[in-house]
Formats: C-alpha cells, sequence, structure tokens
C-alpha cells in the first residue's frame, strides 16, 4: 500500500484541483491553494477556492458522461474526506494513508511538513 499511497495522493490532488478549477470561484485574491502535509503515516491535502453555487458531493456519473466522477474517485481513495467553509473560502480536503510496513507502519517524516503552491 505504501507504494500507491503517493499515486494515490496525487489523483486526489488533482481531481480536487479541477473541480476547483471547473466549478468554483477564485479566492478573493485570485488564486486556488493547493495544500498537503505529512502526519503520523498519513498524506493530508487540500484545495482552497471561493466556493461554487453547490455543495461539493460524490456523484455517481453514467457510463457515458464525459465527467462527473471526480470526487468519487476521491471517495474511493481516501481515507476520509469533507468540505470547510471559512467565511468567503471552501476548502475541500482528504486524507490518505501512507503507511510503510518496514517502517513499523509509519512514513519516516521527522515532524509535520506543510507545503503549498501559489
Amino acid at each position: 500500500m505504501y507504494e500507491t499511497a503517493i499515486d494515490d495522493a496525487v489523483l486526489v490532488v488533482s481531481e480536487l484541483l479541477s473541480n476547483a478549477l471547473r466549478h468554483a470561484h477564485p479566492l478573493p485574491s485570485g488564486q486556488i491553494r493547493v495544500a498537503w502535509r505529512w502526519t503520523d503515516g498519513h498524506v493530508e491535502v487540500a484545495v482552497s477556492d471561493g466556493g461554487a453555487t453547490t455543495e461539493p458531493r460524490a456523484g455517481r456519473a453514467p457510463l457515458s458522461s464525459l465527467g462527473g466522477r471526480g470526487l468519487g474517485i476521491v471517495e474511493y481513495l481516501a481515507d476520509r474526506w469533507g468540505v470547510r467553509h471559512e467565511g468567503e473560502i471552501t476548502t475541500v480536503w482528504a486524507v490518505v494513508t501512507a503507511l510503510n510496513p518496514a517502517l513499523n507502519g509509519h512514513v519516516p517524516v521527522p515532524e509535520p511538513v506543510v507545503q503549498e503552491c501559489i
């Protein structure tokens, strides 16, 4: 599972960012923010934007549909995910397990690290 955890986290970020670009408004600064951090064997990812007219939710798209599967993919790959509202900012977040059995189940990270892309 450890080998695929990074790939899963990258795909989750890609789906969350795609949804923000397609369906949401930018933040008041004109940006959409992507953040991630390693904590205790998990990678937490988040995409913040200016919100949309509807609440983000996982749907079930018809097979013939070209879209509508993003949050379903997130729901499948992430241990948990959700939406947080803080004023004009909407953040969709997800947590993906990244356990390494060779290291007693944990990814070797000296302390929580937060990285952001602007």
